[in-house]
């Protein structure tokens, strides 16, 4: 890290930056607390991290004086790569591209295991961790911050009233759960919400792309009508025939059913 950049808060006063509330944008700026996270999301051991949405770049900082290989940077707000362009200590490692990160192909970005650390958008978050979740590129490690809300739902169990479609499509494909708290009070400008960093290791094997796909079409359907009994809310994809031969109840309700029993559920409507 370079030992004279000045504090994020003079450095956003000097280019006169602010959040956007179209971009979901909320910094943190307190370099304690992205230190923190960092050391949640490594060891490293110098692998690539990519970054989404590092808005002035309190995050790309502690990732900077961490264990990181190449740190890729992903921002769609062309205000703020200026400002990011202060932090490259000119060895190579940083790399800054301006992209929407749902439209970008991370595996052309890095080689090699990498993981993603951000403190990612509000209003993309959950679309985001769906593409990397189901797309073709998967990360080493993912360490995202989200909405409480957000964050509850994906690692939630069954019960739970936070328990659906993000929960089961989440951990089908890894091991999830939430490493850190942070009030609203933490960012600037502060949330209406609180956040929280969730951290998602993937399982050595992950559903074949076709059942995660028919895994979405049932949850979509079995949680769009959660309070109903499956053979309701998935008559269109077999209803009762479908849940017998999955060895599901079919008068059960989707809150009801764990992460095996949906898997079973995709691989019947195969």
């Amino acid at each position: 890290m370079n030992p004279t950049l000045p504090p994020l808060r003079e450095s956003l006063e000097a280019h006169g930056l602010l959040a956007k509330k179209s971009f979901g944008q909320h910094f943190l700026l307190d370099l304690n607390i992205t230190r923190k996270i960092v050391r949640l999301a490594g060891p490293f051991e110098g692998r690539a991290v990519i970054e989404v949405g590092p808005g002035p770049g309190g995050l790309t900082r502690a990732l900077m004086e961490s264990d990181a290989g190449p740190v890729v940077l992903i921002e769609k707000d062309p205000r703020f790569i200026p400002l990011l362009s202060e932090l490259d200590t000119g060895d190579g490692r940083l790399a800054i591209i301006e992209a929407d990160a749902l439209k970008v192909r991370e595996a052309e970005l890095v080689t090699g295991p990498a993981h993603l650390v951000s403190n990612l958008p509000y209003n993309v978050g959950t679309a985001l961790l769906i593409k990397w979740l189901t797309g073709p590129w998967l990360p080493h490690a993912l360490t995202l911050m989200f909405q409480k809300e957000v964050a509850e739902r994906i690692v939630a169990s069954p019960g739970d009233d936070a328990y659906g479609r993000l929960a089961i499509i989440a951990q089908a494909v890894c091991e999830a759960r939430i490493v850190m708290h942070l009030p609203a009070a933490a960012f600037t400008p502060p949330p209406k919400v609180a956040s929280a960093v969730v951290h998602l290791i993937p399982h050595a094997t992950r559903p074949e792309p076709a059942t995660l796909k028919r895994l979405e079409t049932i949850t979509a359907s079995a949680f769009g009508q959660r309070r109903k009994m499956l053979r309701s809310s998935l008559k269109t994809l077999g209803g009762a025939t479908l849940c017998e031969a999955a060895g599901i109840d079919p008068d059960a309700r989707a809150e009801t059913i764990d992460l095996a029993g949906f898997l079973r559920l995709a691989d019947a409507l195969a």
